[in-house]
């Protein structure tokens, strides 16, 4: 069960609802509520110090989101991944997200290139341990690539997607040797949002997830563009 002490009251907030869905994934994210956890309607109501309403409407929101269950006669708990389910979730990531970096490539701001370049560079000087942070930092980055794409269908989708995925990166830290590959590894992302990638959205994306998790595009209906681009430039050798 999630530790009952981590949320203070709710003091000031106008849409209640909104602001409980906001503490809820911000506790699940950090790791202070873990995949597995119960997550109790009557115990979340007395430590906000509100009615059992907003929450009940928070967990029914998070739950429609994929990052909250129903479990019938036992309760509210955060969804916990298989590694088919992962596969599955980076499969359809692969997709919707080289759309959203070619978006984002198109629609490119001079702001959104600093925060984008701020990030990549704290991320490359993090020590390579495994910490909340670096995933805190990781999302934060991929965050910010969708809401320069203009369509908040597409950021709505990947982040409701990604959430569990990012929640479950948090039971998965790696070793130091193989985070700091992560971490590194969102330079050629950013490279390609700048258009100074020669790769496609979808082989920069594969690589890039190839890092964490086991082939990430298994249940796509895309061929593994990594190799497909090796054979082109045998072909051309």
């Amino acid at each position: 069960m999630a530790d009952p002490g981590i949320f203070a009251p709710l003091k000031g907030h106008e849409n209640l609802k909104e602001r409980t869905v906001e503490l809820l994934t911000e506790a699940i994210l950090a790791g202070k509520i873990k995949p597995g956890d119960r997550v109790n309607e009557s115990q979340m109501s007395r430590q906000l110090q509100v009615s059992r309403s907003p929450v009940r409407e928070a967990l029914q929101q998070l739950q429609e989101q994929g990052l909250i269950v129903n479990v019938p006669r036992r309760g509210m708990f955060v969804v916990s991944l298989t590694e088919e389910d992962v596969q599955k979730i980076n499969s359809l990531r692969v997709i919707l997200e080289a759309e959203a970096l070619r978006l984002g490539r198109d629609r490119l701001t001079r702001q959104g290139e600093e925060k984008l370049t701020q990030l990549v560079g704290r991320m490359e000087r993090m020590k390579p341990a495994p910490t909340n942070e670096s995933v805190r930092i990781d999302l934060q980055f991929h965050r910010t690539i969708w809401s320069l794409t203009g369509n908040e269908h597409i950021e709505r989708m990947l982040v409701s997607l990604t959430t569990p995925l990012f929640a479950h990166a948090m039971l998965t830290l790696l070793r130091s040797e193989k985070q700091r590959m992560v971490l590194d590894s969102h330079r050629p992302l950013l490279d390609f949002v700048r258009g100074k990638s020669d790769q496609s959205a979808e082989e920069v994306m594969i690589a890039h997830l190839s890092l964490r998790w086991k082939d990430p595009a298994k249940f796509s209906s895309l061929k593994n563009p990594l190799a497909a681009a090796g054979a082109r430039d045998a072909s051309e050798a």
